[in-house]
C-alpha cells in the first residue's frame, strides 16, 4: 500500500461526518469512516466513486474495548495515525423542556457526545505522542479536531442534555490542545451551525423560517461540505499555531448584531 496520511472520521456513514470523510480524502489521505451501524456500502461507494482510499471500521465510541480495537488496530496496520476527527455523536430521541429531561436521555446523549469524545481525545493523544517520538520531526505532524455544535454555547431548552454536551466537546478540546502543545500536536474545534442533515430533517420548516428572518448573515442552511473545509483547515498545517482555534462553520450565527 503507497504511503499516504491516515485519517480516522467516527460518524461518518452520512451527514457531516461523510462530507468530512470525502473533502479528507480528496486531500490526499487514506480514511477510516467508523461508525456503530455494521454496514456502510453506500457510504464506501460514494467514496470510492470520488476514486479516494477508505476502509470501514465499526466501531462504538461508547464501549471502552471498540475505541481501543480502532485506534490500536489501525496503529498497527498503517504505523501512524495523522488525524483524528470526532464527530459522532447523537441528539435526544425526544426533545423534552428541561424540567422534563430523563436521566437515561441526559446519560445516552452526554455520554457519547462528551464522555466519548473525552476519551477517544486521551486515547488518539497518546499513540500520537508515541509515534511522535520515533518519527523524523518533519514526517509526521499529527492532528485532533473535535466537532461541537453551536449549542456549546446557544441555549435550547427542549434539548438541554445535547446543549450541555457539545459544552464539554469545546472544553475538551481546550484541554487537549493545552496539554499537546508541548508534543506540537495542535487541537482543533469546528462548531457546525445549521446543516442540512438528518439530524435537522425534523426541524427544517423551523429553520427554513428563522433563516429567511435573518437569523444568520449568510442566508442559506449549511451543507456538510462547509463543516467539512473547516476541518480540511485545521489539517492543513496553516493554522497549527492557533492550536484550540474554533473554527465556526455557521454562516456568521456567532456574530453578535443589532
Amino acid at each position: 500500500m503507497k504511503l499516504q496520511k491516515i485519517a480516522i472520521v467516527t460518524g461518518a456513514r452520512r451527514g457531516i461526518g461523510l462530507g468530512i470523510a470525502k473533502e479528507l480524502g480528496l486531500e490526499g489521505y487514506y480514511v477510516i469512516l467508523s461508525a456503530t451501524s455494521r454496514d456502510a456500502t453506500d457510504s464506501l461507494s460514494q467514496m470510492r466513486e470520488l476514486g479516494l482510499d477508505c476502509e470501514y471500521q465499526k466501531c462504538d465510541i461508547n464501549i471502552r474495548d471498540e475505541r481501543e480495537a480502532l485506534i490500536d488496530g489501525i496503529c498497527e496496520k498503517f504505523g501512524r495515525l495523522d488525524v483524528l476527527v470526532n464527530n459522532a455523536g447523537v441528539a435526544p430521541q425526544v426533545r423534552l423542556d428541561i424540567l422534563e429531561t430523563t436521566e437515561e436521555s441526559y446519560d445516552r446523549v452526554v455520554n457519547t457526545n462528551a464522555r466519548s469524545t473525552f476519551f477517544m481525545c486521551q486515547l488518539a493523544a497518546n499513540r500520537m505522542i508515541a509515534m511522535k517520538k520515533d518519527a523524523a520531526p518533519t514526517k509526521f505532524a499529527p492532528r485532533i479536531v473535535n466537532i461541537a455544535s453551536i449549542s456549546s454555547y446557544t441555549s435550547s431548552i427542549t434539548r438541554g442534555e445535547y446543549c450541555i454536551s457539545k459544552a464539554s466537546v469545546s472544553m475538551t478540546t481546550q484541554l487537549f490542545a493545552d496539554r499537546l502543545a508541548e508534543f506540537g500536536i495542535p487541537v482543533f474545534e469546528v462548531r457546525p451551525g445549521i446543516i442540512l442533515t438528518d439530524m435537522t430533517q425534523v426541524v427544517k420548516e423551523k429553520y427554513q423560517k428563522l433563516i429567511a428572518e435573518g437569523l444568520v448573515p449568510i442566508k442559506r442552511f449549511g451543507e456538510p461540505k462547509d463543516v467539512a473545509d473547516c476541518v480540511v483547515a485545521a489539517c492543513s498545517g496553516r493554522l497549527d499555531f492557533a492550536t484550540g482555534q474554533v473554527l465556526n462553520a455557521d454562516g456568521g450565527f456567532h456574530i453578535r448584531r443589532l
